[in-house]
């Protein structure tokens, strides 16, 4: 029987490599010239700049203070969520009687549109006429309105948790993929050994969960990173851009206030943030999996 050459396999996934390339790396490429040059707010080049747009970026108290909210609201919204997700989803793992609608009803955001979720959000904490307003005065717990929205007090919190309840669909999500992997026998060994509820959680649960921690930590962080709609959708940033994350400060810098050099400097910036954490905390698991093994 002929032997197909050790080169075939790499052949067969080399179209799809060089697509995936071309998608990801002409927009990188197409940025980094608009970042070096000096453009008008029409997208026209007027020359070679060098690193002046991201000087310029990293010089404006603006892109510190955004850049400072973006790490509070990454790590609220993934943290909150994965605290909020993981019981939830070992409840609806169990067997009883409603499981699959109860699954239904938590997955059930996840198929709405985060910028409608929002805006119903915006409605629902309206000063004057929100329903949680009207909601907290009906039970007595609120003499007067509160202006949830038009204070950096209470908007930007208001805000981290209606990123974590819209999170934590997807995140049950991959923890229902992990919990369903694990097989039932480890947990019928440790029932004969005398093994609690609790020891099962802690030996067999816990460390067999871990690798779906980790994915869910890198797509959350991702995703919450670049997540735009619920800040804009509800204050745009506002008020006095004391809700502004780099994804809004790079949006009003695009194209309200037409500097298409400084958002794309900013653009390369937060590809940077973002391939560093992913490669760091990728390498820090995987070694902390070499120590355990």
């Amino acid at each position: 029987m002929r032997r197909s050459s050790p080169l075939v396999p790499y052949l067969l996934v080399l179209p799809g490599f060089l697509l995936a390339a071309f998608i990801i790396l002409w927009p990188l490429v197409q940025l980094g010239t608009i970042a070096l040059s000096e453009v008008n707010r029409f997208g026209q080049l007027r020359g070679f700049a060098g690193l002046a747009n991201f000087a310029a970026i990293l010089e404006d108290p603006e892109f510190l203070a955004a850049l400072w909210r973006t790490v509070i609201w990454t790590v609220g919204i993934v943290f909150g969520a994965l605290l909020l997700s993981f019981p939830v989803a070992l409840v609806l793992h169990q067997d009883f009687y409603g499981r699959g609608l109860a699954r239904v009803i938590v997955m059930l955001p996840w198929a709405i549109s985060i910028t409608m979720t929002a805006i119903v959000w915006r409605w629902a904490l309206n000063g004057e006429s929100g329903l949680l307003n009207s909601g907290l005065r009906t039970l007595g717990l609120l003499d007067t309105n509160i202006q949830w929205l038009a204070q950096a007090t209470t908007a930007f919190p208001v805000q981290i948790l209606i990123g974590i309840l819209v999170t934590v669909p997807f995140t049950v999500t991959i923890f229902l993929g992990g919990l369903s992997s694990i097989p039932e026998d480890l947990y019928e060994a440790a029932t004969l050994e005398g093994a609690s509820a609790f020891q099962a959680f802690r030996e067999i649960t816990f460390p067999l969960m871990l690798p779906f921690l980790n994915i869910a930590v890198v797509l959350n962080t991702i995703y919450v990173f670049n997540s735009f709609p619920i800040i804009w959708a509800t204050t745009q940033g506002g008020p006095a851009n004391s809700t502004d994350i780099l994804v809004t400060y790079l949006y009003k810098l695009g194209f309200a206030y037409g500097k298409l050099g400084e958002a794309s400097a900013l653009s390369l910036i937060m590809f940077a943030l973002l391939l560093m954490f992913t490669l760091l905390y990728v390498r820090l698991t995987a070694r902390r999996g070499e120590d355990v093994a």
